[in-house]
């Protein structure tokens, strides 16, 4: 489990998170939402102990993330950013990236390895892009392998900023069919979307973010009642009940 506690967070001259107490926590999807520039990426990155943090604490399985070396962190949490350069290997090969944090210098893969990687392209559907150069892919194509990447790595918490960039609909709903296969596994699964309707019907947990501050943290629909996102991003959902559950829409 992570926990933020009163955190602050930015760069040089530019604070960005002020006094955000949230935590991750397993067996959940939580969605982080808010406007541009709010503090959602920043907020992963501190997360993910790749960020210093400038006042707070973050914990991580209860001890003090500084306790941990990065290697040490990167086995309990894993990150996917929101964009990242595209090398010219395979996409095999970007997945078993993931393994680093498991691999002494120089790394040298074993069984296990390679069968976590079998299995992460399993998972997002992507076993048939395995041998084909990265750069050579399209951008949902990509992404997917990214995705696969940050599941190799085997964390007890996923931290993806925007992971259904690029990806259409139903690929969307893969992405947050596999969301919940994890959270349900266990995992503590953390999402920055941008999408409100996608998030609120998916996450079972939300937290809103405005000008670096937690202005609500909640299920989906304490903060659909709440009016939260019509005072924050300035727009309306509506609900409908069904047999499944919630689901929303953009009035």
């Amino acid at each position: 489990m992570i926990e933020l506690r009163d955190l602050r967070a930015g760069y040089p001259g530019r604070p960005v998170l002020d006094g955000v107490t949230l935590s991750f926590l397993p067996g959940e999807v939580l969605a982080i939402l808010g406007p541009n520039g709010c503090g959602k990426s920043t907020l992963l990155r501190a997360a993910a102990g790749l960020l210093p943090i400038s006042g707070g604490e973050i914990l991580l399985d209860g001890a003090p993330i500084g306790a941990y070396t990065p290697r040490q962190i990167a086995q309990r949490a894993a990150y996917l950013p929101q964009s990242r350069p595209v090398p010219s290997i395979t996409a095999r090969r970007m997945v078993l990236h993931g393994r680093f944090p498991y691999l002494s210098y120089p790394r040298r893969y074993g069984r296990e390895d390679h069968e976590m990687v079998d299995q992460a392209l399993g998972w997002v559907g992507a076993r048939e892009l395995a041998d084909r150069p990265l750069p050579q892919l399209s951008g949902g194509q990509r992404q997917k392998i990214y995705l696969a990447m940050a599941l190799a790595q085997d964390a007890a918490a996923i931290l993806m900023d925007e992971p259904t960039t690029y990806l259409d609909v139903s690929c969307q709903l893969e992405v947050m069919a596999l969301a919940h296969r994890l959270a349900v596994e266990g995992r503590a699964v953390v999402m920055v979307l941008h999408d409100l309707c996608l998030a609120l019907q998916y996450a079972h947990r939300t937290a809103l973010l405005q000008a670096g501050r937690l202005v609500l943290a909640g299920t989906p629909d304490e903060l659909y009642q709440s009016r939260a996102l019509e005072r924050v991003m300035g727009v309306e959902l509506g609900q409908i009940k069904t047999e499944g559950g919630p689901r929303y829409y953009y009035r």
